[in-house]
């Protein structure tokens, strides 16, 4: 460590958000650059390497080959895809010297299909899977919690090539039981999820989600085994419901009622229920969002759901994209004046109605139902109006948030919501890129078709930061075996020449027995030292001290906080067993 280029912290970086960022700086492995963007130490390296090299066994091992594209790449193959522009913001976009407009790689699958059209010609050349570990890009409009959402990350990607759909099935098979493998010797905590295929395009989906407290995905799962993305979570529409004898629709005052709370008190004092009190339930909120595409263009959006639902965001971005729904401004609601804010109603909503505005409904609100809702007229209410007697919509959404206890979609019990960092994606992109650019072979009877792909990643860099998430404690890092920088901590504490030449004969004899050893041999206090030891992480710290007096070392192990003393002359052949199980 007197060596050794890192420079522990006593502080957590201003920025740190989350408990991974704080210690893999404090630590010394990370240094941040720029917003989003971080310098790679020595000890963060080899944690990273590692990871590298668990994933490029995995694949190798399924058969994939290797190769490694650049990350500085030309327009126009994403240009043929069409997302040049449906990456909007988030690609990073530039110039060469002669006006050429490059970008620096967010995802390769352009690049994957036209190299393999460029070289295979025949069913004979596939099945096919071929894989990189490559550095991406893409410009987050707000980088956080270190390496779990930055500008530049590590990714393994892999692109599988097959004649048919049953080839398709048979390659997302093999990697989803590579990413178990995968995940398993990283020692994450994970849950496989359906999930939605985004810009990606493409049909079956699955995220890998390590579970944490600070992760940005939020998932719900069953008891009977149902697991899903919130914003993949379907949940069905219930069977129409006769309306013959409800009572007509009709018009009230609801002063100072712009908001459900406030439409429920009005409510239950002025037109009280007889069997019970008016609830969120019962109201249908419609809510105008102006959806903004990477081309410029805008279209408005109005949403009916429950009025006992809010609008879960991210479901919402999962279905407009690529565009981006911005909620109402004073300048929209001045340009569509049959809109009444507050007191929005289906009367004008519809892309065939006054307004214009497309109106999707939530599932829920089918034939049948009737609600309190807005009357298209300062404080007002329209109350018993019933969907498909009075009104229908243009179509159907499901974005209302999801809560715990809410009905798993398939009935294998109630959800319960967690957290997750997405650690990986797989996909059934089917035909969608190789139509785009071109991507055929030629088949067994001689005909032309086209080749139908998967596409399966794995953030790299990020599982860094999630096993830390995972594993670190309020006292630092704590590395599994498998990951550490190095196996074993040899700390030296005295100042005797007779405890520093044990110390160093110690790391030298672990060494040789091929023990990956980093020897403490600063001239700095026992505390320094085991807090230092403690910070950064490593599974086993062998403590040489007072008491080699008495022919012993002091062996800690840093996941358990366990300690024992041991004769040093066990202590190399104690800590081999340690590290080799």
């Amino acid at each position: 460590m007197s060596e050794l280029f890192v420079r522990t912290l006593r502080e957590d970086p201003a920025d740190a958000e989350v408990p991974s960022h704080r210690w893999l700086v404090r630590a010394g492995y990370i240094r941040r650059a720029a917003p989003g963007i971080y310098t790679w130490l020595p000890l963060g390296l080899r944690v990273l390497h590692k990871v590298e090299d668990i994933v490029r066994e995995e694949m190798d091992a399924i058969g994939a080959q290797e190769v490694h594209f650049p990350a500085l790449l030309p327009r126009e193959p994403y240009e043929l895809t069409d997302r040049w522009v449906e990456y909007g913001p988030n690609l990073f976009r530039l110039k060469d010297r002669k006006g050429n407009d490059m970008l620096l790689g967010p995802t390769h699958e352009e690049m994957f299909t036209l190299l393999v059209k460029d070289l295979y010609s025949s069913y004979k050349d596939l099945p096919l899977v071929l894989y990189q570990i490559q550095t991406k890009y893409r410009d987050e409009a707000r980088p956080r919690a270190g390496l779990l959402r930055g500008r530049e990350f590590v990714m393994k990607d892999s692109y599988s090539f097959d004649i048919d759909d049953d080839g398709l099935q048979a390659a997302y098979d093999k990697h989803r039981a590579a990413y178990i493998r995968i995940f398993d010797r990283l020692g994450l905590d994970y849950a496989i999820v359906q999930a939605m295929s985004g810009a990606m395009g493409g049909s079956a989906s699955e995220e890998f989600l390590a579970v944490a407290e600070n992760g940005e995905d939020t998932f719900v799962r069953s008891p009977g085994g149902y697991a899903a993305n919130v914003e993949a979570v379907r949940i069905g529409s219930p069977a129409p419901l006769p309306y013959e004898d409800l009572p007509a629709a009709h018009v009230e005052d609801t002063p100072q009622s712009t908001t459900i709370d406030a439409l429920i008190r009005v409510a239950d004092d002025r037109q009280p229920r007889a069997d019970r009190p008016w609830n969120g339930g019962d109201t249908l909120k419609n809510v105008v969002f102006m959806l903004e595409y990477p081309d410029g263009s805008k279209e408005p959006l109005a949403i009916g759901l429950p009025g006992d639902r809010e609008v879960d965001e991210k479901r919402l971005e999962a279905q407009v994209e690529p565009g981006v729904a911005v909620p109402f401004g004073e300048e929209d609601f001045a340009k569509y004046p049959s809109l009444v804010k507050g007191y929005i109603g289906p009367g004008v909503l519809g892309e065939k109605n006054t307004s214009g505005v497309k109106y999707l409904t939530d599932p829920r609100v089918v034939p049948g139902t009737r609600w309190i809702t807005g009357a298209d007229a300062d404080q007002k209410h329209v109350f018993d109006l019933v969907c498909g007697r009075d009104f229908t919509s243009d179509g159907v959404i499901d974005v209302a948030e999801i809560r715990a206890g809410d009905p798993s979609p398939d009935g294998s019990g109630p959800l319960q919501l967690a957290r997750g960092i997405e650690m990986g994606h797989i996909f059934q992109l089917g035909r969608k890129y190789a139509e785009a650019l071109g991507l055929k072979v030629l088949d067994q009877n001689g005909k032309q078709v086209t080749v139908t792909m998967g596409s399966y990643g794995v953030g790299v860099s990020r599982a860094v930061a999630a096993v830390a998430e995972n594993t670190c404690d309020d006292k630092g890092l704590c590395w599994p075996r498998a990951l550490a920088p190095y196996d074993v901590q040899v700390v030296a504490t005295g100042k005797s020449a007779e405890i520093a030449a044990c110390a160093a004969e110690l790391a030298g004899d672990l060494d040789a027995a091929g023990i990956a050893v980093l020897l403490d041999d600063r001239k700095a206090s026992p505390g320094v030292k085991f807090a230092d030891a403690e910070l950064l992480g490593m599974p086993t710290t062998v403590v040489v001290g007072r008491g080699l007096a008495d022919g012993l070392v002091e062996l800690r192990d840093r996941a358990s906080g366990t300690a024992e003393n041991v004769p040093l002359a066990e202590a190399v052949d104690r800590v081999v067993a340690a590290v080799r199980g």
